[in-house]
C-alpha cells in the first residue's frame, strides 16, 4: 500500500462564485462581486473537505476577496482542508506577513500554505503601487522570503537591509502553530529558470501550468534534481465517458469563443510577461489543439493559460495523472467547468481510482519530504539579488 509520503496531492483553484457555470473566467466587460456568493464559496470548501481534496486555493488580485481572511474564515468551517493562500512580496511587509500566515495557522491548526505569485500582468500590479519589473520583482521576492525564513526559524533579532526591503530589530511573538511543521508549505509560481532558482532557495514546490509530459519533464528537472516538488495547474473536464467530455469541451469553447476571444488575444499582446503563460498560448497555436491524446488547449485563446485542460472520462484523466507522476509530477491543481460539478465528480469517481492505482503501482521515486524542515538557510539572507 502506498504511504502518505508517497501520493500525489490534490488541489483546487476556489472559484470567485463557486456556481455551476462553466463560463467562469470568460471576459465580458465587468467583473463580478467577489463576495456575492459568499455562502455558496464556503459550501464549495466545505464539499471539498468533505472529498479529500488536499487544499483550496485563494487567488489573489483586484477581482478577488483578501486571500488570507478568507483562509481564517474557511478554515474555521472545515476540518482537515488545508487553504494555499496567494501572495505578492510588493503587497505587504514580510513582518507583518508572517504574522497574519501565523495567526491563521493558530485558527487552522497548521492548515496553511502559501503560493507566491510574482504577477504576470505589470498594469494590475500598479494597482497597488508596484512598479517594479519582472526581474526586479524576483529579486525582491527573494528578499521577502529570505526576512521571512529568518522569522520562521525564529532568529531574533531579524536584521535585513537590501535593495528593496530593510528591517530592524525585527520581531513577533505569534508563531507559526502546526503539529507537523514549523512553517507553512510554500508554491512559487512560474516556469522560468527563476522561479526554479528562488524555489530551491525558499519553497517547497515549483508550481507551473501544465505542458505535455515529455516537455514538461526536461523542464521541471532542475526542481526535482534540487529536491524540490513539482505541481501543475490545469483545468479539467472530466465527464462518465470520453465522448461526454470532448462533445462540452467544444461546446465550452464554442460559447467562450463568442464572448471574449478578442478580450483575451488583446490581453495576451499587451500584457503578457509570465513565460508559462506565453507557453499556453503557444499551446493553443500549434497545428492540433490535442497536444496529447488527454492534453487540450482550446480554451486557452479564450479564458487564459490556466484552462489548458486534460479532458476525458475517469480512466482517461487517471491514465494522464499517472503520466505526469512518471515525469516527476508529485501535486495538482485544478480548476473545473462547472466547478462544483467537477469537483464532485473527481471526488466521487475519480479520485477513489487513484488511491487505488497508487496502492497498486507504488511510486518509483517517492516524493519529496516537506525540504522547510531540514534544508539550511539559503545564502540569499548575504546576497538577496542572488536570482
Amino acid at each position: 500500500m502506498a504511504t502518505n509520503a508517497s501520493r500525489m496531492r490534490f488541489h483546487w483553484s476556489l472559484p470567485p462564485t463557486a456556481t455551476t457555470n462553466r463560463l467562469r473566467g470568460v471576459l465580458s466587460g465587468t467583473t463580478p462581486d467577489p463576495t456575492a456568493n459568499f455562502a455558496g464559496q464556503l459550501d464549495f470548501c466545505r464539499q471539498a473537505d468533505k472529498l479529500g481534496i488536499d487544499s483550496m486555493l485563494l487567488p489573489i488580485g483586484y477581482q478577488r476577496a483578501d486571500p488570507v481572511t478568507l483562509a481564517g474564515v474557511f478554515g474555521a468551517a472545515t476540518e482537515k482542508l488545508r487553504f494555499m493562500v496567494a501572495a505578492r512580496s510588493g503587497v505587504v511587509s514580510p513582518t507583518y506577513f508572517v504574522q497574519q500566515i501565523n495567526t491563521v495557522s493558530l485558527v487552522t491548526n497548521g492548515r496553511v500554505a502559501v503560493n507566491v505569485v510574482l504577477g504576470h500582468s505589470s498594469s494590475e500590479l500598479r494597482y497597488y503601487g508596484d512598479f517594479l519589473d519582472h526581474d526586479e520583482r524576483y529579486r525582491r521576492t527573494d528578499e521577502f522570503w529570505t526576512i521571512c525564513d529568518a522569522f520562521w526559524r525564529q532568529e531574533f533579532p531579524v536584521d535585513f537591509a537590501g535593495k528593496y526591503l530593510r528591517v530592524e530589530g525585527a520581531t513577533i511573538s505569534n508563531q507559526f502553530v502546526s503539529p507537523e511543521r514549523n512553517r507553512p508549505e510554500v508554491y512559487f509560481s512560474g516556469s522560468s529558470s527563476m522561479t526554479t532558482q528562488i524555489t530551491l532557495a525558499h519553497g517547497d514546490s515549483l508550481l507551473c501550468i501544465a505542458e505535455p509530459p515529455d516537455e514538461l519533464a526536461k523542464r521541471v528537472r532542475p526542481a526535482l534534481d534540487g529536491g524540490a516538488e513539482v505541481t501543475i495547474v490545469c483545468t479539467q473536464l472530466s465527464r462518465p465517458t470520453r465522448e461526454e467530455a470532448v462533445r462540452d469541451a467544444y461546446d465550452l469553447a464554442k460559447d467562450a469563443a463568442e464572448r471574449s476571444r478578442n478580450a483575451r488575444q488583446h490581453f495576451r499582446r499587451e500584457d503578457v510577461e509570465s513565460e508559462g503563460f506565453a507557453r499556453a498560448y503557444e499551446l493553443s497555436e500549434r497545428d492540433s489543439l490535442w497536444v496529447t491524446p488527454f492534453l487540450w488547449s482550446g480554451l486557452v485563446p479564450y479564458m487564459g493559460p490556466p484552462t489548458v485542460a486534460l479532458v476525458g472520462g475517469p480512466d482517461e484523466i487517471v491514465d494522464a495523472i499517472f503520466t505526469y507522476r512518471d515525469v516527476g509530477v508529485s501535486q495538482f491543481l485544478f480548476q473545473g467547468r462547472p466547478d462544483l460539478d467537477t469537483l464532485i465528480f473527481f471526488g466521487e469517481e475519480i479520485l477513489p481510482r487513484i488511491r487505488r492505482r497508487e496502492d497498486a503501482e507504488p511510486a518509483a521515486r517517492p516524493n519529496s519530504q516537506p525540504r522547510a524542515q531540514t534544508r539550511t538557510p539559503p545564502s540569499a539572507g548575504k546576497d538577496a539579488n542572488h536570482v
